[in-house]
């Protein structure tokens, strides 16, 4: 699905359910390109670097904000002084490129690439679960490619860096909701199981959504266990109430 920044929800034109290959139609790549529109600015990670995508986003008439991998080969075209805002905002380099050279010339880019590289914190790559890779790391830049030629490199990052509000959500969604695997493979069973965790949680993940929303303070562990004592009734209200309390006094004191 695209996030439409207009409504604020998914946009419904663009909702698909694929199956778990991820491959031929299902291949994410493929389900954007089913799916462009123009005057969008389409924002993904690694899987999505690709330079036929590029050209199918930019042919749209829209813009992209990518990350590629660290070691991606350029020719550099236009290298690009960083402003002061660049520089505290991370940014270690601004450059038009060209890029596919050695991919065959119906691959290639039909448009300038800019290069935007963001200073990270290194993330050596984990290892996953026996028989799982897991996705790889990073060595201490974010390395991201843009048709974006006049927007500041301190906002292309700043538009990156929200995207991972999506990574946060589904780990959130899988780990603390324990939505680790779909029960069901037919659109109304996702959507009775994406509601009921988001509404009541599953296995010991209580309702901590609406405990956030409740609260305006994030859950901890003693947060789920002190609700779960007060719907077993071993807990009263004003008990539950004095761990709001102090939860929300103690966030209150970080943001000061």
């Amino acid at each position: 699905m695209q996030f439409d920044f207009d409504t604020f929800v998914p946009d419904a034109d663009t909702i698909e359910l694929t199956d778990a290959r991820n491959t031929g139609k299902s291949d994410e790549k493929n389900v954007l390109r089913r799916t462009l529109k123009s005057d969008c600015c389409y924002v993904m990670d690694r899987w999505y670097g690709q330079f036929t995508l590029f050209n199918d986003v930019a042919n749209a008439g829209s813009s992209y904000v990518c990350r590629v991998k660290e070691n991606s080969v350029f020719d550099v075209v236009e290298e690009r002084l960083l402003s002061d805002a660049d520089l505290a905002a991370g940014i270690v380099r601004d450059a038009v490129v060209r890029m596919g050279l050695s991919s065959k010339p119906a691959d290639r880019p039909d448009h300038p690439i800019r290069i935007v590289v963001i200073e990270a914190e290194p993330h050596e790559k984990r290892g996953g679960r026996k028989g799982k890779t897991a996705g790889p790391g990073n060595k201490g830049t974010i390395v991201i490619a843009t048709n974006l030629l006049d927007v500041p490199a301190e906002i292309i990052g700043l538009i990156f860096q929200y995207r991972w509000a999506i990574e946060v959500f589904f780990r959130f969604f899988k780990q603390i909701l324990g939505c680790k695997h779909l029960l069901s493979n037919r659109p109304e069973g996702v959507l009775i199981q994406v509601y009921c965790a988001i509404i009541a949680g599953t296995g010991e993940a209580f309702p901590c959504v609406l405990t956030n929303l409740w609260t305006g303070v994030k859950p901890n562990k003693r947060t789920i266990e002190m609700l779960a004592f007060y719907f077993m009734g071993l807990a009263s209200e004003a008990e539950v109430q004095r761990h709001i309390d102090r939860l929300q006094a103690g966030a209150s004191k970080k943001r000061d």
